[in-house]
């Protein structure tokens, strides 16, 4: 191959793009598409109470099959950088290992289906159209990211008709799973008010918390299914508990719990929203505010085998593994847009994303690019 994806990642660790910083990386994936013949914009997107988030959409050919590579080049922060072995952004590479913030997570995803991509349209002349849909946001709230991007793609005309999310999918080794849906996702802030005063005068007072207590209790205490065919069962965590009262002698005067469910297909945003509505009144009738998040996802499905088929040849014919097809694990971008297109997630090992040290082997790097373009062969043909 003549496009090295670990030069690429490479240079893509060595930007600082914590979110919602674009650090360079976006202007770097430019510079190379651009040199490749690709057409491109790098539209900016705001929204009062969020930071203004730089995104790239990129594209090369006519027609169709339209496939989108999605993914995102902001990171999360490094943590004490004194703890790394290797500065973390420095990209540097020991023993055959690539140490960096979003080494794994996800410019290695980015800098393998780029290399397979650019080496692949290179060969010969293609039919179809290649798209690269990248963000800075989706480790941050996700607002001025993808879900807009996807929006501003459609109002240019451009119709898709799969997508792949180069997120790492892989818990121990290339080739064992690849994403093809998600539980769906709702998170929701809970809030009993009463009234402050001083805990030896508790009768001039309203203590909210032994209620809120009562209400939390009972939403741990539910199972909300056993699963189904597609998907474990769902499950509620209780994420956050506050009062904001710092002294020992102060009955609060209110008080909130936070929550985040990942449900399964058996339920829809209305039907979840009002049980989690019920066993709440169940408790404490009109004793409570209850506020969902403006960003929830329903549970999804892909059954493309347009799709899914030629992506689990490909991975066997690397690897000489078959993928399980899983629904684990928490959202991605895919969330959004699986409403324009199937779309279905495969990256490198999960196993150090977001951690100290976070890491990829080069082997890897050759490897997942060696499946994305024979991908690449089977999803457009070699005619």
């Amino acid at each position: 191959m003549s496009h090295d994806p670990v030069a690429i990642l490479h240079d893509l660790v060595r930007c600082p793009s914590v979110t919602p910083a674009e650090g360079g990386a976006l202007a770097y994936l430019e510079k190379v598409l651009f040199a490749a013949g690709f057409a491109i914009d790098r539209p900016v997107f705001s929204e009062a109470g969020t930071p203004d988030v730089e995104n790239l959409f990129a594209f090369r050919g006519t027609g169709g099959p339209h496939l989108v590579f999605a993914g995102h080049t902001d990171v999360v922060p490094t943590g004490p950088e004194e703890r790394w072995s290797h500065p973390p952004f420095a990209a540097d590479i020991d023993g055959g290992i690539l140490y960096g913030r979003g080494s794994a997570d996800m410019k290695g995803g980015i800098a393998c289906f780029l290399a397979a991509a650019l080496d692949w349209l290179a060969e010969k002349p293609r039919r179809g159209t290649i798209s690269f849909l990248i963000t800075g946001d989706e480790e941050g709230p996700a607002v001025n990211g993808t879900v807009k991007l996807l929006q501003w793609a459609a109002e240019r005309g451009h119709r898709f008709d799969a997508s792949i999310v180069g997120e790492p999918t892989n818990p121990e080794t290339i080739g064992e799973a690849i994403k093809v849906g998600r539980r769906g996702s709702i998170s929701g802030t809970i809030t009993v008010t009463g009234r402050q005063g001083h805990v030896a005068h508790p009768h001039n007072a309203d203590n909210p918390l032994p209620r809120l207590v009562a209400l939390v209790n009972a939403l741990v205490a539910e199972r909300f299914d056993e699963g189904s065919e597609r998907f474990q069962r769902s499950n509620l965590e209780i994420t956050s508990i506050d009062v904001g009262n710092r002294a020992f002698n102060v009955i609060p005067a209110s008080g909130t719990a936070k929550f985040n469910i990942r449900f399964t297909d058996r339920w829809t945003y209305e039907t979840l929203t009002a049980r989690i509505r019920a066993i709440l009144d169940g408790v404490l009738p009109g004793g409570y505010s209850l506020v969902f998040e403006r960003f929830n996802s329903p549970a999804f499905f892909t059954d493309a085998g347009a799709l899914v088929d030629p992506l689990i040849a490909a991975i066997e014919e690397v690897t000489g593994r078959r993928p399980e097809r899983s629904t684990s694990g928490g959202t991605s971008d895919a969330r959004f847009i699986k409403d324009y297109c199937p779309v279905v997630e495969f990256g490198l090992v999960s196993k150090t994303i977001h951690q100290i040290d976070e890491q990829v082997p080069v082997a890897d790097l050759h490897t997942l690019t060696r499946i994305y373009r024979r991908f690449l062969d089977r999803y457009f043909g070699t005619d």
